[in-house]
């Protein structure tokens, strides 16, 4: 069976691949704190139908408890090292089967063997909380070689980290109108192609929450980053597809043979 994408929204998506299900950084509410969702109705509940989730890191709109409750008792967690410490949320979720992981791991489910890599980007539940724990990015490997990189900035050792991918999951956004380092813009996402050459990818992280009352605000940060990069990747990256994808949508990448 071809390897199979579905973006719901900002970063989680399901993969399947080898006949397993990956679910990422699951967000299905309507509304988080200051954040309402304005673009693509919440994800349905086939959704939360996973074999695995990968959580990249703590920040509520990638770890969403609630979120998490609603997947079947059974599936497994990986989630950075050190994070049901740190969250005592997740501690409850006790029909979930939690794994905790950190860069360098590898992790078998079915068929798929999950890598786990590092990501440039603050870990930490709140900006000023006590625990500091990774972020991560997860690559998938089976028919294809999959990177989900979470949120994460540029850094040195991604191409190696990583190494060869037939599909990169990169955020090209985010939820306000300011990003910063530890962040990919379109421009910065446009980069990582250069450095990964991925032979396709899909943006993610953008086009979905934003802050209540901000509509206003730098509203291009919300409606332009997918097609801002699909213009710059074809600019500095042209041998890689890139597929944009509407909320709820999915596409099977091409993947060597």
């Amino acid at each position: 069976m071809p390897v199979e994408i579905t973006w719901w929204g900002h970063a989680t998506c399901t993969l399947e691949d080898s006949g397993t299900r990956v679910l990422t950084d699951p967000l299905f509410a309507r509304r988080l704190a200051h954040l309402r969702r304005r673009r693509g109705a919440p994800p349905p509940a086939a959704a939360a139908v996973a074999d695995v989730v990968l959580v990249s890191h703590l920040h509520s709109d990638h770890l969403h408890p609630p979120s998490l409750a609603r997947l079947a008792p059974g599936t497994r967690l990986l989630v950075p090292r050190g994070a049901p410490r740190a969250v005592p949320a997740l501690r409850r979720l006790d029909h979930l089967r939690v794994t905790e992981v950190a860069p360098g791991d590898r992790t078998d489910v079915g068929d798929l063997v999950v890598r786990t890599v590092s990501a440039h980007h603050d870990g930490r539940r709140l900006p000023v909380g006590p625990h500091r724990v990774p972020a991560l990015g997860f690559v998938v490997e089976g028919e294809a070689r999959t990177y989900f990189a979470g949120d994460t900035g540029l850094f040195d050792s991604m191409a190696e980290e990583v190494g060869p991918v037939d599909v990169a999951l990169l955020p090209v956004g985010g939820w306000g109108p300011y990003l910063g380092e530890e962040h990919l813009d379109a421009g910065r996402a446009a980069e990582a192609l250069v450095r990964l050459m991925p032979r396709s990818a899909v943006p993610v992280h953008y086009g979905t929450y934003w802050p209540i009352g901000m509509d206003a605000v730098r509203p291009h940060e919300f409606h332009a980053p997918g097609a801002e990069f699909v213009r710059l990747a074809a600019e500095r990256a042209p041998q890689v597809a890139v597929h944009l994808l509407g909320h709820g949508e999915s596409v099977r990448p091409e993947v060597a043979r």
